[in-house]
């Protein structure tokens, strides 16, 4: 069986430890592009959840190799910190889904 794991920061890890979920904390953005580095190379490692701004920062190399595995499954997750526009966000997860831009209107 696959895990279901989230990275990141301290503030929001308690939310997801009550949730039941996995949590591994990054301090920083190199703390996070290292935890992520080893996660996608484990085998028993499904869903990776991870906090937006830690996606933003990683390089190039580790993106691409990301894009091109079929497991574990990255997804971003909105940061606190940053007030995001979540009709943008969900058109963007819908266009990296199904390699279409929806526009999702009230």
């Amino acid at each position: 069986m696959y895990k279901f794991l989230v990275v990141t920061d301290p503030d929001t890890a308690p939310g997801f430890r009550l949730a039941g979920v996995e949590v591994i904390e990054a301090a920083s953005q190199e703390e996070a592009r290292k935890a992520i580095n080893a996660l996608v190379f484990k085998d028993d490692t499904g869903i990776v959840a991870v906090n937006e701004e830690f996606i933003a920062a990683l390089d190039q190399k580790l993106v691409e190799t990301i894009e091109k595995t079929y497991r574990p499954i990255i997804i971003p997750i909105p940061s606190r910190a940053k007030r995001i526009d979540r009709t943008s966000y969900i058109e963007r997860m819908l266009q990296r889904a199904i390699g279409y831009n929806i526009v999702v209107r009230r």
